[in-house]
């Protein structure tokens, strides 16, 4: 069997290093590498202090320019509208991305190469972050979101993706993985609960442009009083798409239920967030605890899938499979009624302080 060919970018620093005084005609004093999923991310100090992450695309999404550009464009129209999203650094000749041959011992590929304004900060997954933080990032997905209604970005495809919530079906075909493990039936039973109770209403539920990946290693925060902190940063606009808005809130819940101590105390907390600024429906709320469940079984399959494919990128790719484990396990057996009392109780509770 031919090996099936790695779209992952793996250049040196020294390459990295040439590419960004050739595409940026800056001089570095510093170069270091970012953890990411499957591109390149460095990190990058110029010899006037300024910061700034060199993004490279994985070869297969790179062939898809147009979709860089939205993301591109979706960012520099939040920040202007005062987000916190990075803004992308021109070429020398003007351009936003450049699309770069580079054979990084495998043959020459084409990867798009964009530079990045740096945020400072750490991200939520290590920070301890309190339930007001939790609150402040679930306004913040839905101000991402509602702002995104102000753009008409007619070439984002719809549910096309893996990681879409609407595709939580798909997890069927990779189950494989995951032969002997005891959560092979929860997850089992998760996608067939999913099938029949929210597969059916998605149709119905409301849509528009998503960000699709609020995690715990794409929020950035900074300490400010009382142990709190505030956002400084959202990063990684590559899932953009258009989808459910629900989906947004589970996805942001499952994820920062990863590496918080309290697990139960964040629903509560991000959805009371997301509803000072968009009210979700009945349908929407009663879709959520799968929906949950559902982005922690992606996470889970998906990765473990992954490390089979990119054995050396395997710490970061099972980040969410010790905590998500757990947290699976845990939801499931106490089961949708009791996750929703809490998770509603918490959010009625909410003052916006």
């Amino acid at each position: 069997t031919v090996p099936a060919v790695d779209h992952r970018p793996m250049l040196t620093l020294q390459q990295a290093t040439q590419l960004t005084v050739r595409l940026y005609g800056v001089t570095l004093t510093e170069i270091s590498t970012l953890p990411s999923y499957n591109d390149q991310n460095f990190f990058l100090v110029t010899k006037e202090d300024n910061k700034y992450v060199l993004k490279i695309m994985n070869s297969k999404e790179s062939m898809n320019p147009t979709r860089m550009e939205v993301q591109t464009l979706a960012m520099s129209f939040l920040h202007q509208r005062g987000v916190p999203s990075q803004i992308v650094v021109p070429t020398t000749t003007g351009k936003l991305m450049s699309m770069e041959e580079i054979d990084c011992g495998q043959g020459a590929q084409t990867y798009c190469v964009r530079l990045m304004t740096y945020l400072p900060g750490k991200t939520v997954a290590e920070s301890p972050v309190t339930v007001q933080d939790l609150y402040q990032i679930g306004k913040l997905a839905a101000v991402i979101d509602t702002t995104l209604k102000q753009v008409s970005l007619d070439v984002l495809q719809s549910n096309e993706e893996m990681w879409s919530l609407s595709n939580i079906p798909l997890i069927d075909d990779y189950l494989s993985v995951m032969d002997g493990d005891p959560l092979q039936k929860v997850i089992k039973a998760v996608v067939k609960q999913y099938k029949s109770l929210v597969a059916p209403r998605i149709v119905s539920l409301r849509k528009g442009i998503i960000h699709g990946d609020i995690n715990d290693q794409n929020i950035i925060v900074t300490p400010s009083a009382n142990g709190r902190h505030e956002v400084s940063g959202v990063l990684d606009f590559s899932l953009l798409m258009i989808d459910c808005y629900v989906f947004e809130v589970a996805v942001t819940i499952a994820y920062m239920m990863m590496e918080n101590p309290s697990p139960l105390d964040v629903g509560g907390a991000v959805l009371a967030g997301w509803e000072s600024v968009m009210v979700l429906s009945e349908e929407e709320k009663d879709s959520l605890f799968l929906l949950v469940l559902g982005r922690l079984c992606q996470s889970l399959v998906y990765g473990r899938y992954n490390v089979t494919k990119y054995p050396d990128n395997k710490e970061y790719l099972l980040t969410t499979a010790k905590s998500g484990t757990l947290l699976l396990t845990k939801l499931w057996e106490m089961g949708k009624k009791n996750v929703e009392r809490k998770w509603f109780t918490d959010a009625a509770m909410f003052i916006d302080k």
